[in-house]
């Protein structure tokens, strides 16, 4: 297919209208001395940390040359911050329409901080616009965008980034190598916890769209709904049209340490029971919940665990009430993954202590060094790895909606004699509304 062909079928498909070209880039400009050009999208939350370790590159000859939001008075707020912090230009580009800044052909790769309803979508329209991606966790909304956006990247050739930056960690790294040489013995168990304070988000009843926000944007592929705070800022997470609750806002980043330091992919089993505990509100997503993932052929399990309130810190380290981390048990002793860089080994009945390490690393360092190389294997987090993982939260929820274990085909993605379960899966009930549309086939 020739560019233009792929720029006619993008634009045809996301209803921007005709101007210059779209440029598939190529590894011309991937050397050491050329300029890394990112856009960043999503500025609430998450995005600002984007802007900071983009911006934390620059003797790296990474620039920062666009910002993009569809709410105004974070867009504007926002870039004065950053000015102000010496983190982007002054006269930086800025948009509210991600599809209007994919049309920029200054514009190397963009970076997605925006809710998890985006994040397979912007992939997916970044790849067929030449552009590279960083995509945050989880990576889909459903298995099925998820693979959509594992082939994307495949056939454009498109260097496409997980956020689950623990994988970038120089620790976490090395223990992850220890479990593989043994340093436990055989590892027959994970356990991941998501123990993070949550209070109640109350009721908020539909209201006027605030000035400046871009509402139809917002929505994007998810169904049309009446504007209120609680389906909104941070909020949209608790709500299924947007986000896939804690499980897959916190949870993805243990679920993903801990498949891999079991050395596993999709699991066999997976089985989830909870509910949403002591308030009555606007929550859709459960807030506590257990949910047990099963290996047949090599007799692995792991759990998961949410909790939204008052809880210990069992076997690893947190501040009061935020407790996340992961915990390994082996044959000869167990390992201790008590935040996103640090790890501990305790050794035999005694509990001995062990081999230790503490360092961490940069994710987007990772990923610009993977788009100047053009190979997505010097990733940390591929795209592929980011789909099983999100894709192991999907799974623990579809769980818990039908209240039963589900049995997953791992080579075909879906649910093994169970329509429900796979409807859920991969949201077929979606609809996505018009343009925000998956293709028909990648």
């Amino acid at each position: 297919m020739s560019n233009s062909d792929s720029r006619r079928g993008f634009l045809k498909k996301t209803g921007v209208a005709a101007t210059a070209g779209l440029l598939i880039k190529t590894s011309a400009w991937a050397a050491a001395n050329d300029t890394f050009r990112v856009a960043v999208t999503g500025l609430h939350g998450r995005g600002q940390d984007h802007v900071s370790g983009y911006a934390h590159l620059k003797d790296k000859n990474v620039k920062i040359v666009a910002v993009c939001d569809v709410d105004e008075n974070v867009l504007n707020e926002r870039i004065g911050e950053f000015v102000k912090e010496n983190k982007i230009d002054a006269n930086i580009k800025k948009y509210t329409d991600f599809r209007k800044l994919l049309e920029d052909k200054e514009i190397d790769a963009v970076s997605c901080a925006t809710p998890n309803h985006w994040h397979s979508l912007m992939g997916i329209w970044a790849c067929e616009a030449g552009k590279d991606a960083y995509i945050e966790k989880p990576i889909s909304h459903n298995i099925r965008e998820g693979r959509e956006l594992v082939e994307a990247a495949r056939k454009y050739k498109r260097i496409v980034q997980h956020g689950t930056q623990i994988r970038s960690s120089k620790a976490i790294q090395e223990a992850m190598q220890l479990l593989k040489d043994g340093e436990i013995g055989e590892v027959y168990y994970a356990k991941g916890t998501c123990y993070k304070w949550r209070n109640t988000i109350g009721h908020k009843e539909p209201s006027p769209v605030p000035p400046g926000v871009h509402y139809d944007e917002w929505l994007g592929p998810a169904p049309e709904r009446p504007f209120t705070e609680n389906r909104f800022h941070y909020n949209w997470h608790w709500h299924w049209d947007y986000g896939n609750g804690d499980i897959g806002n916190q949870g993805v980043h243990q679920i993903d340490v801990c498949r891999w330091g079991l050395g596993q992919t999709w699991p066999d089993l997976t089985t989830t029971l909870g509910g949403h505990f002591m308030f009555e509100d606007d929550q859709e997503t459960p807030n506590t919940m257990v949910t047990t993932y099963k290996w047949n052929d090599v007799n692995k399990m792991m759990v998961f665990e949410v909790r939204h309130w008052i809880t210990n810190d069992e076997l690893v380290e947190g501040d009061k009430g935020n407790v996340v981390g992961c915990l390994f048990l082996g044959s000869e002793g167990y390992m201790v993954i008590p935040s996103y860089s640090r790890y501990k080994c305790y050794m035999g009945r005694e509990r001995e202590p062990g081999k230790e390490g503490n360092e961490g690393g940069d994710h987007f360092l990772n990923f610009v060094e993977a788009c100047r190389s053009r190979n997505h294997e010097d990733l940390n987090a591929d795209v592929l790895e980011g789909h099983i993982s999100a894709g192991m939260a999907h799974l623990a929820n579809a769980s818990y909606k039908i209240e039963r274990t589900i049995r997953f085909d791992p080579k075909k993605e879906v649910a093994i004699d169970d329509k429900e379960a796979d409807d859920l899966l991969h949201e077929r009930d979606r609809g996505y509304r018009a343009p925000y549309s998956l293709p028909a086939k990648v």
